[in-house]
This record gives structure tokens, C-alpha cells and sequence, in this order.
């Protein structure tokens, strides 16, 4: 497939590019290369063989998600830098 100056020009406008005109020449051939080399994929044999998700066949290893009280309330508000007798005091955010 050869890409000529008006489909890179789309391109471009569709991603959102700035080409310079100096770089034309250079972008044209890097996407010539990389459409030839998409061709030469196109020319192996995959009968049978079954498509991937993943490239390795590992699992995750899921763990419980179980709930516990790590810190107490006097631990949590002994590192709170604004505090009342229960609370962590924040600044208003919301005017």
C-alpha cells in the first residue's frame, strides 16, 4: 500500500499533527515501510492457529478481600495535622 501527501495530510489532521514540510518526505517513507512490513504479515499462514489474548499463560492469584481495623481512631488522629476530639478537620472546598 502507498501512502501518498493527501492521505498523510488526513492523518495528520486526525491525530492531531503538526507536519512541517521538510518532514513530509521523511514521514512518507517511515509509513511506506511500516504498511509493507503490515503486508508481509498479511502473507503468513495462520490456519489453525488460535488467536491470543495474552502473551504468557499466567494467572493472577487473587487474594480474599477481607476487612480489619488496622489503625484505631486515636492512632488516625495523632497523625492528623487538624483535629477535633473525633475527627480529622480538612479546609472547605466547596465555598
Amino acid at each position: 500500500m502507498k501512502i501518498d501527501k493527501d492521505s498523510l495530510t488526513k492523518i495528520a489532521h486526525l491525530a492531531r499533527l503538526n507536519i512541517k514540510p521538510g518532514e513530509e518526505t521523511t514521514l512518507l517513507n517511515s509509513m511506506d515501510s511500516v504498511l509493507s512490513w503490515m503486508e508481509q504479515l498479511n502473507e503468513v499462514d495462520t490456519e489453525g492457529v488460535e488467536p491470543l489474548t495474552h502473551i504468557m499463560e499466567e494467572e493472577n492469584i487473587w487474594r480474599n478481600d477481607e476487612s480489619s481495623n488496622t489503625l484505631t481512631r486515636e492512632e488516625a488522629l495523632s497523625n492528623a495535622p487538624a483535629k477535633n476530639s473525633a475527627y480529622i478537620m480538612v479546609p472547605k472546598v466547596i465555598e
